[in-house]
């Protein structure tokens, strides 16, 4: 058995997170100005930018089931003193990614028409996105790469390195961009896209040989060995099949918007994309969680793990309302960022309004559901969500959007009831120690090697 290294220095909170916040605000800001420069052509060419990168979001959920799963128990190894395991784990997540991330360009490639008719594509819309939908295909294969990529990176507290690499990828994607989308259209910010994330799979394997001594040979980028798999699929199962269940619901509701025609479907991408923002610190923060429970775990600290996912929700509650109200005043404003009409822009303001009581409970989710699983509770927030998912928010965005003919705000209040019944289920959780068993099997397995 290999002598156990000494755990990584127990890392903070914030800073993680505020890497974390400023590579998720980029990461947004892009898909704005995308959005933005895609308005500009017409509502029509704003809708079908949204609904061909809702597709491509949803067949991205595949790679949680590596992205998650790695970064849990790297981390938890690490806080264990098991770098030997940390590094099988992260060559191993590079030939997973490299299956699912071939699968799902394979899906965007193949099945861009009969995906967006599943959505309700308007027909003005359909033309605009199945082109784009198709040319983000090689992207998905690159995305898979980097997301592992930087999930280990980030599981040995370097974050500030891939935050490095994401400004520099988003900085050539936008250089790119704007002259590309004026020429090609849509698939020239596909094109973009492309390009960026090669740059980027080249500077992450730079920084793995520098910073992590990790130097993956030919052979890992295709092999699937099953010992490191079983553990990093133990959690990342799971927790791509909540990310599913959701993702999945969303369309639904986004199926519905489709179905309201091109107006509230260009209405429903806009609000989306200023409520993304609006959900940034929770997400950060969630994250930074997850890294450090992860860590707090592998070292046996279950006492100190409790007190600072209590600290992390108390936070993040407070500025989940703060920022989301703020984003309400500010609606009628940033909203004709995207569009001149004004029933667009009123919509689109009462739907910021019922984002302010969104957020909280979205806080739960973010926050609570990263902790279970960096504590080895990886089931809980499938099992007890998907129900949720299922009936309130695929259900009641049908219900209320269409049958009772609500519209928009059905939705937006299907979106709030559901994430509050779930956060408040997975904060339940949590507060009763239902997850100490995991961590404790979690800490025992890691000491036995």
């Amino acid at each position: 058995m290999s002598t156990p290294a000494a755990p990584l220095a127990r890392p903070r909170l914030f800073s993680l997170a505020w890497p974390l916040f400023i590579e998720l605000l980029l990461g947004i800001a892009v898909g704005m100005v995308g959005t933005l420069l895609a308005a500009r052509v017409s509502d029509a060419a704003g809708a079908a930018f949204a609904l061909a990168n809702h597709v491509s979001a949803t067949l991205f959920i595949l790679f949680r089931i590596i992205g998650a799963g790695v970064s849990v128990v790297v981390t938890q190894s690490l806080g264990g003193g098991r770098r030997d395991q940390a590094q099988a784990l992260s060559r191993a997540a590079l030939g997973a990614s490299s299956w699912i991330g071939g699968v799902a360009g394979g899906a965007a490639l193949v099945g861009a028409g009969p995906l967006l008719r599943l959505m309700n594509a308007p027909a003005e819309v359909l033309p605009l996105a199945l082109p784009f939908l198709m040319a983000l295909a090689p992207a998905l294969l690159l995305d898979a790469w980097n997301a592992s990529m930087a999930s280990v990176m980030r599981a040995h507290l370097r974050t500030r390195d891939t935050l490095a690499v994401l400004v520099t990828m988003q900085l050539v994607q936008l250089a790119l961009a704007i002259p590309l989308m004026g020429w090609l259209g849509l698939p020239g910010f596909a094109l973009a896209l492309v390009l960026s994330r090669a740059l980027a799979l080249g500077l992450h394997l730079w920084l793995w040989r520098a910073r992590l001594d990790i130097h993956p040979a030919w052979g890992d980028w295709w092999r699937l060995p099953r010992r490191e798999l079983a553990a990093v699929l133990h959690i990342g199962l799971p927790g791509a099949a909540e990310n599913i269940a959701y993702r999945l619901a969303f369309m639904v509701s986004v199926a519905v918007a489709g179905q309201l025609g091109a107006t509230a479907l260009a209405t429903h991408s806009y609000a989306s994309q200023l409520m993304y923002f609006v959900l940034l610190f929770g997400l950060a923060t969630g994250f930074a969680a997850e890294i450090v429970v992860g860590h707090m775990i592998g070292a046996g600290q279950l006492h100190a793990a409790h007190r600072l996912v209590r600290r992390a929700l108390a936070r993040g509650l407070v500025v989940s309302v703060a920022v989301a109200t703020a984003a309400a005043l500010a609606a009628p404003w940033l909203l004709r960022l995207f569009t001149a009409d004004p029933a667009i822009i009123a919509a689109g303001t009462t739907l910021m309004w019922l984002t302010v009581i969104l957020e909280p409970g979205r806080t739960f989710n973010l926050v609570v559901i990263n902790a279970l699983r960096a504590a080895g509770d990886a089931r809980y927030p499938v099992m007890v969500g998907a129900g949720s998912m299922l009936i309130v928010l695929a259900g009641g965005s049908w219900l209320l959007g269409q049958v009772m003919g609500l519209g928009l705000v059905g939705l937006w209040i299907a979106y709030a009831a559901d994430e509050w019944i779930r956060g408040l289920l997975m904060w339940r959780r949590w507060a009763t120690h239902g997850w100490v068993p995991h961590a404790r099997g979690v800490h025992r397995r890691l000491r036995a090697g």
